[in-house]
């Protein structure tokens, strides 16, 4: 899949700002801090989204297109952010608003951070994608910190403590060094494009 093209179109918070639902939608999903737009701009090849050292960097839903024909949608992290617990309740329901009724979204990416177990807050937000029947992938993020054995230990870690089917795709990933991201695009594509 090469990458022709690929535009920021808008940050939102209500579904009337929303760009049309005239292409298929993937978001981004995944606790503060986890590589959200780090693991977007790997997969752009080119920094588009804004990332940050600071937990909560992203508070609004940012729409971004690749090709002119897919949406890429940033979502901001659930979990720690340095932010009031009223504002952190309004990006929760800005969030569940926007994955329950996404006409167009076809895929979910969910990101774990592989240094550590999955958290409460990501088997909450598993839980959930199996209950709204959301298809989606899970990736381990930031690969680039851990050695060979660690990686197929985080894999298994993953895998346990999310309670994840055989029919789950985990993919590990590093956005620094580019490792898995190829192969995890090359899935993204074929399960937009089913």
């Amino acid at each position: 899949m090469s990458i022709k093209s690929v535009e920021f179109i808008k940050s939102a918070v209500k579904p009337e700002d929303y760009p049309p639902p005239d292409k298929p939608e993937v978001a981004v999903v995944g606790r503060s801090n986890v590589g959200k737009s780090s693991l977007i701009n790997a997969i752009f090849k080119r920094s588009v989204a804004k990332v940050s050292s600071t937990p909560g960097k992203t508070r609004l839903i940012n729409f971004f297109t690749l090709n002119n024909d897919i949406y890429f949608v940033d979502l901001p992290g659930y979990g720690f952010a340095s932010v009031s617990q009223k504002e952190r309740l309004s990006w929760q329901k800005m969030i569940e608003n926007y994955l329950l009724n996404r006409e167009n979204l076809k895929l979910i990416i969910m990101l774990v951070d592989t240094r550590y177990p999955p958290t409460n807050l990501d088997i909450l937000m598993k839980q959930w994608l199996d209950t709204f029947e959301k298809q989606y992938f899970v990736v381990g993020t930031k690969i680039d910190k851990l050695n060979q054995s660690e990686k197929a230990k985080a894999k298994k870690v993953i895998k346990e403590t999310l309670d994840l089917d055989d029919n789950t795709p985990i993919f590990l990933v590093s956005a620094k060094e580019g490792t898995g991201i190829d192969n995890l695009v090359s899935e993204i594509f074929k399960a937009v494009k089913e």
